[in-house]
């Protein structure tokens, strides 16, 4: 299937994509926040450059986009119709280098969070969200995965 719009078009489209500071990273620092939790962002001497460092819990936080990174049974992990072996290699990579950075992480002693956007769409989600962190970060779980994979 044939692009809907041209190359560079898309190109500035795919450009505009952010890395840091998305969406849902932002609702998910201003609740933990909220909750007294104080972390750095984006730490460039850790495995995988997590979006938050709570270095007094020793834990990490990604905040995943289920599209780039491939949230399993999530009806935002969809794949487009164009180049689908460009896009089947470059999730595949994806894929690859969150799980070496989570392994990473675990061996120097990190404790690591996944939470997926999906789960911080809705108000409501974002508080069930931030109250499960706070849990895991009281707890001495040493990984904790958030996501919704139901199709609602």
């Amino acid at each position: 299937m044939a692009d809907i719009v041209d190359r560079q078009t898309r190109s500035r489209m795919m450009s505009g994509i952010r890395g840091k500071d998305t969406k849902p990273e932002m609702v998910l620092r201003r609740a933990l926040h909220a909750r007294g939790f104080r972390y750095r962002l984006h730490g460039k001497g850790v495995p995988g450059r997590p979006d938050l460092i709570l270095a007094k819990h020793r834990a990490v936080i990604f905040v995943h986009g289920c599209f780039w990174h491939r949230h399993e049974g999530c009806r935002y992990a969809t794949t487009p119709a164009t180049c689908p072996e460009f896009w089947a290699e470059k999730f595949a990579a994806n894929v690859r280098r969150d799980r070496a950075a989570c392994e990473a992480l675990v061996a120097d002693g990190w404790r690591v969070a996944t939470v997926w956007e999906c789960a911080l769409r809705k108000p409501r989600s974002v508080e069930q969200t931030a109250a499960a962190i706070e849990e895991w970060l009281l707890s001495e779980n040493r990984q904790l995965e958030i996501g919704k994979t139901d199709p609602g």
